[in-house]
């Protein structure tokens, strides 16, 4: 098997019945008796070497999101990904977005660029705003978990109805959003990028939102119409905070760095220090796992998903 780098061979340790080596996929591999591939984060471009691997069984993600893997799968491989590794850092990074954004933090770090005490007005709180988590799965409720204290009124959807838990009463299916929509002063974007919520946040989603509504997207880019986001924030009407972007990287010269009421991040909310020795507990009981012929965790894509 191949892990992207010796620091991570280290880290992982030895498995019985493995051997390991380093690839970063950076170039061609000619060796039939690869299994098992983690590939490094970022390097989509990358991934089509993976079809060069004759005896490949196993791809495992260091990410959630695998929408960008699908198209270099070769046929008959299985396709993992790290789903509860980034649980924490993505939801306490929305949370981050929500308090910057409703409580003026981006308008008080230019203000200190320029040496200006602002003078006091009331911002917007958190508490006793109604949220809506559009995508109530791991992260989802790892969100809910986190902003139940804050006093908030929470309303969860998913792509299909179904009982609640102990944080929400009842989760929602994507059908109920245009009645939910206009009630929500924080619309939180969290799905995955599927064929069903690729531009699911478009001009029709968005105009349904209140006024001074805020949208978060935590999930991918494409999941919200950058053209009617635009087009909602130019007058002021909505705002949003977005750790994703379409496109991304965001070019330098793109209107959403500079539309009013936006705060961009470069995608960073997974990237928090809790990540390699998550990913490292992780990858020793998947490794484990497939030594031992057991079921693999996190099964989204290919045989067993």
């Amino acid at each position: 098997m191949t892990l992207p780098g010796q620091s991570w061979i280290t880290d992982v340790g030895p498995v019985d019945g493995l051997a390991m080596r380093a690839w970063d996929l950076s170039d061609d591999l000619d060796d039939p008796s690869v299994r098992v591939v983690v590939p490094p984060m970022g390097t989509t471009e990358r991934l089509a070497r993976l079809a060069a691997l004759p005896g490949l069984e196993v791809v495992q993600l260091f990410t959630a999101g695998y929408d960008h893997v699908l198209a270099h799968l070769p046929s008959g491989v299985t396709l993992c990904n790290a789903a509860g590794v980034h649980d924490a850092s993505t939801a306490e990074f929305a949370v981050a977005l929500m308090l910057a954004a409703q409580r003026g933090i981006p308008e008080f770090a230019r203000a200190q660029e320029r040496g200006e005490w602002i003078g006091q007005r009331a911002w917007p709180a958190l508490g006793d705003r109604r949220v809506l988590i559009v995508g109530y799965g791991r992260i989802g409720r790892a969100l809910a978990a986190r902003l139940a204290p804050f006093e908030v009124s929470l309303t969860a959807v998913a792509s299909r109805p179904r009982a609640g838990d102990d944080v929400v009463e009842r989760v929602h299916g994507f059908d109920e959003l245009p009645w939910l929509l206009p009630h929500h002063d924080i619309v939180v974007l969290l799905t995955p990028l599927t064929d069903t919520t690729r531009g699911l946040a478009d001009a029709a989603f968005l105009a349904s939102m209140p006024d001074g509504a805020l949208v978060v997207n935590v999930a991918r880019g494409q999941v919200l119409d950058t053209a009617a986001l635009l087009a909602e924030t130019a007058t002021g009407r909505l705002r949003a905070a977005l750790d994703v972007t379409d496109p991304e990287p965001l070019p330098p010269d793109h209107p959403l760095w500079h539309a009013p009421g936006v705060l961009v991040a470069p995608h960073v909310g997974g990237a928090g220090d809790t990540f390699r020795p998550r990913m490292v507990r992780l990858l020793r009981e998947q490794l484990t796992r497939y030594a031992a012929g057991a079921p693999l965790l996190h099964v989204v894509a290919g045989p067993g998903a």
